[in-house]
């Protein structure tokens, strides 16, 4: 049985749609993916409570992002497409998890740009690049030997979702042996020389020569990199995290990057954003700190219209939708 016909899709403006992005060839796209529907155009705050009379009662889609307890004040919601990947806010919002619509996010158009974010910290972490820039500033010339090849060595995958498997794909380019987690270990991937599910997190982290974070942000994962997990890395091991800075335990991270339970990490993201100006993280020669930007492309909104045209046209076909949350779960 097809879905009935979209009334009204609410259009809010934000960090990705905005006046530049939702000019009017892709609102014509829009239009033609969904001729019956009304596009309402949210400006922001002070357009939303002028305005909510109109639309709050009729709307039945938003694409992009709201406040997320706006959703609350839309009776016949049905679907959110996000703009965005991350659904942790969901955490901040149980009632928003039981309410009755159909909730897809961004994922995959991330996938590109991350891997390449995480590749160019292990690369420059491997060639000591850190230390090089450091002389760099101070205008010193000073050779320095301690340096390793990434051919060879082991990548441990925190979360194989697409993120995971295109850092996957771009690992065994480089002849590295990839380990990786996914909560269904049955699914094979042909980047991946062995799978684990959640329970093979020693393992990964015993034999891993870096170890990537890339797993959601879940009340499983929240805080799941502790002493006892960093203790287990190689002394010669690196870590990355480009998922949630609350995944690691921060002052743990520190600890183990002071006393040299591992050798260095790159960080895109963190506990506390934007990183604290005191943290001792800023100082770390063995540290690379990037400002949670690790998923900019200039190829971002593209991507996002095309996932949620594609929705577009399933949704009004009755058919499933690509890149569905599972809002129990959490991704």
């Amino acid at each position: 049985m097809k879905e009935p016909r979209i009334s009204t899709i609410l259009l809010p403006y934000g960090m990705f749609i905005n006046a530049a992005t939702l000019n009017e060839r892709i609102l014509e796209r829009i239009r033609q993916a969904a001729p019956d529907a009304e596009l309402i155009i949210i400006k922001d705050k002070k357009d939303w409570e002028e305005r909510a009379h109109e639309f709050v009662s009729k709307a039945v889609v938003v694409f992009g992002r709201l406040p997320f307890a706006r959703y609350r004040e839309l009776p016949n919601l049905r679907w959110v497409q996000q703009d965005f990947a991350g659904t942790d806010w969901l955490l901040n919002f149980p009632d928003l998890i039981e309410k009755d619509f159909i909730l897809t996010n961004a994922s995959g158009v991330h996938a590109i740009p991350i891997a390449e974010h995480i590749l160019a910290m292990m690369l420059a972490l491997a060639r000591d690049f850190p230390y090089s820039l450091r002389k760099q500033r101070d205008h010193q010339w000073r050779r320095r030997g301690r340096v390793v090849e990434l051919d060879g060595t082991t990548l441990g995958v925190i979360g194989l979702g697409k993120i995971g498997e295109k850092t996957a794909e771009k690992a065994k380019g480089l002849n590295m042996r990839v380990l990786a987690i996914r909560r269904n270990p049955e699914r094979s991937s042909p980047y991946v020389d062995e799978m684990y599910g959640t329970e093979g997190i020693g393992e990964i982290l015993s034999q891993s020569d870096w170890v990537v974070i890339a797993a959601p942000m879940t009340p499983e994962t929240r805080g799941m990199i502790g002493e006892k997990e960093l203790m287990s890395m190689k002394k010669s091991a690196s870590i990355i995290n480009i998922a949630r800075g609350s995944i690691i335990q921060e002052k743990a991270l520190i600890k183990a990057l002071q006393e040299g339970w591992i050798a260095g990490a790159g960080l895109d993201v963190f506990e506390t954003e934007p990183l604290p100006e005191d943290s001792p993280l800023w100082d770390m020669e063995q540290v690379i700190i990037t400002g949670h930007y690790a998923g900019s492309t200039p190829f971002y909104f593209d991507r996002v219209m095309e996932i949620f045209l594609e929705n577009l046209k399933r949704y009004q076909n009755g058919e499933p939708l690509i890149n569905v949350v599972d809002k129990q779960r959490g991704y």
